[in-house]
């Protein structure tokens, strides 16, 4: 499919979920920082219960800071490699020291334990910075090539790589999380529920 018709194709799909909030739950950018780092390998309602407690406890970067690994890890105990996420955390606060020290940029996100593109581009999104990259996160590995916009790649950064060339700069900010919601909600592993997908006319596997 030619460059030019993506825009215009995918406008159905991104007007459908266009600005709508990430499913993590938080209220502030060092609440999405913790809870993005935490969601790696686990499931974002997992995250969004455990973290109750902990945002309670330690309202900011500074309260992480001034405690210590024993203290926090007890909070993450139900999350996948929680003592390695906890040890970036505590590492974390500790190089940061405040909230306000947050990176804005993609290159300044990644270069923090436990943070890498997919990440990065969603503290990005959801903080309206300037878009860098495009959010490829598992559901996205599977969305963009059943519809025919990449081969069949595990490797987020590939997809993300391949995405970036194929697809306008102007739509990048949306279109990740656009993807991601459909292949939530949709685009379902097993049993796609294809006849609802606002883009079904352009996807190769509706097609076949």
């Amino acid at each position: 499919m030619l460059f030019e018709n993506w825009k215009e194709n995918l406008e159905p799909l991104i007007n459908k979920y266009k600005g709508r909030k990430h499913p993590l739950n938080y209220n502030n950018k060092y609440q999405l920082l913790i809870t993005v780092i935490l969601s790696a390998q686990d499931s974002d309602e997992n995250i969004n219960n455990i973290t109750i407690p902990f945002f309670e406890k330690y309202p900011d970067l500074e309260s992480i800071s001034n405690s210590n690994i024993e203290n926090i890890a007890p909070y993450f105990k139900k999350i996948k490699n929680y003592q390695t996420k906890t040890t970036w955390i505590f590492e974390i606060a500790k190089l940061l020291k405040t909230d306000n020290n947050i990176p804005t940029s993609l290159t300044k996100l990644i270069d923090l334990k436990g943070i890498g593109r997919k990440s990065a581009n969603v503290i990005l999104r959801e903080t309206n910075q300037k878009t860098e990259g495009i959010i490829v996160d598992l559901h996205v590995i599977r969305v963009a090539p059943r519809i025919g916009l990449t081969p069949n790649y595990e490797d987020g950064n590939k997809i993300e790589k391949l995405l970036m060339q194929q697809l306008p700069f102007e739509i990048w900010n949306e279109i990740g999380m656009a993807f991601s919601f459909l292949g939530r909600e949709i685009c379902r592993p097993t049993n796609p529920k294809c006849d609802d997908c606002p883009i079904n006319i352009h996807c190769n596997y509706f097609k076949t």
